[in-house]
């Protein structure tokens, strides 16, 4: 009888051990927190290192197209605004005396409509064809585009067109001076 009741308590322990040991019944679905970032970047403008506008004679004008300027926007913003400006030094051959010298003013731009662009909100050229061509300046900044609304990242690109009105008293030279692009 002893024997039995052993028997009997050991079964009662397996059936305990299995019980217990045996697999928790899945859940039908399971979910995971799950979190990534977006990176705010920079607001960028690229332009071309070097351009050569050609040839002209004295009185009269050279026009050439300064090559592709891009703005880069990657910042992420919830309003990705920015307006891209000109500047521009004087031009000089030369010492750079009076007959040596065409003055920012005496050359005129204008951005063209865009080439390409991606993103949203809206692109608007500061100058949309040769007759809105504005003179630039070595101190005051001229308007070269603009970008309003929109969210998140957007890029324009644009082929601006200078015109030299070479004064009648421009002696003969190359002509060299910088013209700068920036956008905030």
């Amino acid at each position: 009888m002893r024997t039995a009741k052993i028997c009997l308590a050991g079964a009662a322990a397996a059936a305990m051990v299995g019980f217990l040991a045996a697999p928790a019944a899945a859940a039908p679905d399971d979910t995971t927190a799950t979190t990534f970032e977006v990176l705010a970047g920079t607001l960028d403008i690229v332009a071309p290192t070097t351009a050569d506008l050609g040839t002209g004679a004295p009185g009269g004008t050279i026009t050439g197209q300064l090559g592709t300027v891009t703005v880069d926007d990657s910042r992420g913003a919830a309003d990705a605004s920015w307006v891209a400006s000109v500047t521009s030094t004087v031009f000089q051959t030369g010492g750079g005396s009076p007959p040596e010298t065409v003055l920012p003013a005496e050359i005129d731009y204008w951005s063209g409509p865009a080439t390409a662009t991606t993103g949203d909100g809206t692109f608007t050229p500061g100058q949309t064809t040769a007759g809105d061509a504005a003179p630039l300046d070595s101190v005051t900044l001229l308007t070269a585009f603009t970008h309003s609304g929109g969210t998140g990242g957007n890029t324009a690109s644009w082929n601006p067109t200078l015109v030299v009105n070479v004064p009648l008293d421009s002696i003969a030279g190359v002509y060299t001076g910088t013209v700068t692009h920036s956008v905030a």
